[in-house]
């Protein structure tokens, strides 16, 4: 039986439960997700079929020593330790990258260097000969993270970064990661049961992603090399058997439809397509979104529009203006995904979305959006979702992989930290301290023989529309706040209606001497507060 052993896939935010669930398809045991990266166990089999076949994926890490320090020479000490003989030879290269959250560390860089100290120090101690430090494509990539006092010492599988597929021969001024591409396209859960769109395509990322997804071609295929090849204990057979395995790979019946209104953006996509090898299933045309007429059916839209922050656009909020017009007419029966970065873009969209998620874009903190497009009236539409059964006709369902596998999050890292936290009460909407929430709560054994709230009617004995006792009489009333007429005056002092209260000003937001930068507002006793 192969030996099993931890390991650790670093991935953006927000895609952390798809990679969860490509790593349990993978044959991974003790899934844990935490912040940007998911935990698992496995063979070396999972290691090799996780660096060449996740596509969320962007570094596989196998963890070798954890330990605890407060100080770079506790690091020093504690990396000697290690017996590194098997891992590197004294013929091989090797090069450190840090990772530090700890206030007892101030600088990455010198954690790195006596990290390099320790295993140069190991082997000039054991064999009077060091291996060399190459910082571009070294034979061993060694990571150290430091999270307050607790360090992880682990070498990278991967080498260069996973979302460098290889296909990519050329790109447009702002490219679209090809991690964030694949993990859009799954959110949606779209597997290639449809045709795909995506009318500003740029330079072919997210067509050539979806075209992969949809043949279930494995991402690595097109890659050079990986890290692990140079390991000491590489198995070349067992690495080529799960290179050359084509048994997963399905048939693609439908087609993706790219376009865009410039024709270098076009040519550019078009090289990347065919190193991809890909042109079969892809079609282009340079085309400006506001002239698109008619979208091919059955089909799904996932787009990247510019957001103004390093594409520019003379009329940004006058392109989602149009973008919204365009696939509210065009593109009815679909189910529409966006990616964009600022609320104001997405109000000129003009449509509500059925969903939103956060998703990372470089370092802007963007927002991906579905808008389900349909004929006729939102309460139409509804109503026959109700009818039919369906919770999403004509669409996709998301892939549930949390609520499926119920993966356990892991929040002992600040940098693993989960973001799922409990949220604080909505005391406005949570409360039901009003008279007809009372009423409504007090009566009602359950929501469904709750009788329907009429404001002003009188509720006593046997009046109830259900046929139910009340406990008193009620008038049920929206709650009001009191108004006092101008000349109401009360003693010599109190007058409301010009808003006076002795000394005290309401009416230009002064208390005594205090200014107020909000009015006054009255609350009652019994009101919860944050």
């Amino acid at each position: 039986m192969s030996e099993t052993f931890e390991m650790v896939a670093k991935t953006l935010y927000g895609l952390e439960e798809i990679l969860a669930g490509e790593l349990l398809s993978l044959g991974a045991n003790d899934i844990q997700i935490g912040r940007r990266m998911v935990s698992f166990t496995g063979d070396k089999e999972v290691l090799y079929k996780a660096n060449f076949c996740c596509r969320t994926a962007l570094r596989i890490l196998k963890p070798i020593y954890h330990f605890k320090a407060k100080d770079a020479d506790t690091v020093y000490k504690e990396v000697k330790k290690v017996k590194w003989e098997n891992y590197i030879s004294l013929d091989k290269t090797f090069a450190i990258d840090s990772v530090i959250y700890s206030e007892d560390f101030n600088h990455s860089k010198f954690v790195a260097y006596r990290t390099k100290d320790a295993i140069v120090d190991y082997f000039m101690e054991k064999e009077q000969k060091r291996p060399s430090v190459r910082v571009n494509n070294p034979d061993l990539y060694i990571n150290i993270h430091i999270s307050h006092n607790d360090c992880t010492l682990s070498i990278d599988s991967s080498g260069e970064s996973l979302h460098k597929r290889g296909y990519r021969v050329d790109q447009t001024e702002a490219p679209l990661n090809e991690v964030l591409a694949a993990g859009m396209i799954l959110k949606t859960g779209w597997k290639g049961e449809s045709n795909f769109v995506d009318p500003m395509c740029g330079s072919g990322t997210l067509l050539i992603e979806a075209a992969m997804i949809a043949l279930n071609i494995a991402p690595g295929v097109h890659r050079k090399e990986f890290a692990f090849e140079k390991w000491i204990d590489f198995d070349q057979e067992l690495f080529d058997r799960i290179y050359n395995d084509e048994s997963q790979e399905r048939e693609f019946t439908f087609k993706c439809y790219g376009a865009d209104i410039s024709p270098a953006a076009i040519e550019i996509a078009e090289k990347n397509i065919r190193s991809a090898g890909l042109m079969k299933y892809i079609d282009l045309k340079v085309q400006p979104f506001q002239q698109c007429a008619e979208a091919p059916n059955p089909g799904i839209m996932v787009t990247n529009p510019p957001y103004g922050e390093r594409i520019s656009s003379r009329d940004l909020l006058g392109l989602y203006n149009m973008i919204g017009e365009r696939i509210k007419h065009v593109f009815t029966g679909y189910k529409v995904w966006i990616l964009s970065y600022k609320d104001e873009c997405f109000d000129k969209i003009g449509l509500k979305p059925s969903e939103k998620m956060k998703l990372m874009n470089g370092s802007l903190e963007c927002e991906y959006r579905c808008y389900d497009i349909f004929e006729g009236k939102n309460k139409d539409y509804k109503k026959a979702l109700n009818e039919e059964g369906e919770a999403r006709p004509s669409g996709f369902e998301r892939p549930d992989v949390a609520g499926k596998h119920s993966f356990e999050r892991r929040p002992d890292r600040p940098s693993d930290r989960s973001s799922d936290r409990p949220s604080r009460p909505n005391f406005k909407t949570d409360r039901l301290d009003r008279p007809d929430r009372r009423f409504a709560a007090a009566h009602a054994e359950d929501d469904s023989e709750r009788a329907p709230f009429v404001p002003g009617k009188r509720y006593f004995g046997d009046d109830r529309a259900d046929g139910r006792p009340a406990r008193k009489d009620f008038v049920a009333k929206r709650p009001v706040k009191k108004r006092f007429k101008d000349d109401e005056v009360f003693g010599d002092k109190k007058k409301f209606g010009d808003k006076k209260f002795g000394d005290r000003k309401f009416g230009d937001k002064k208390f005594g001497n205090q200014s107020f930068k909000k009015p006054f507002k009255r609350r009652d006793d019994d009101d919860l507060e944050d």
